[in-house]
């Protein structure tokens, strides 16, 4: 509707409701376009949650634990870590 026929019809709310209740659901459905899949949204997020295990490790490592960062990464270092917890 344009300006002037809004201010020669001036209608209600009612009026807007009653017209609005006419139209068919077909027509007062929105489609909704994803801008990211939802696969895509499980793949990203699996991987920000492997960067931030890898970058714990290396930070807890290296920074807390006093030892080289880039050593957590190594299979040396977890087989000490898992034979220090099982007691070997």
């Amino acid at each position: 509707m344009t300006e002037k026929e809004i201010q020669h019809n001036p209608k209600t709310r009612e009026q807007f409701k009653k017209e609005k209740v006419k139209k068919s659901p077909k027509e007062n459905k929105k489609v909704r376009v994803r801008l990211f899949p939802i696969w895509l949204r499980v793949i990203i997020v699996v991987f920000t949650l492997f960067i931030s295990l890898i970058l714990g490790v290396i930070i807890g490592y290296g920074v807390i634990g006093d030892g080289k960062p880039m050593d957590a990464l190594k299979k040396s270092t977890w087989t000490h870590i898992i034979d220090l917890v099982n007691k070997k």
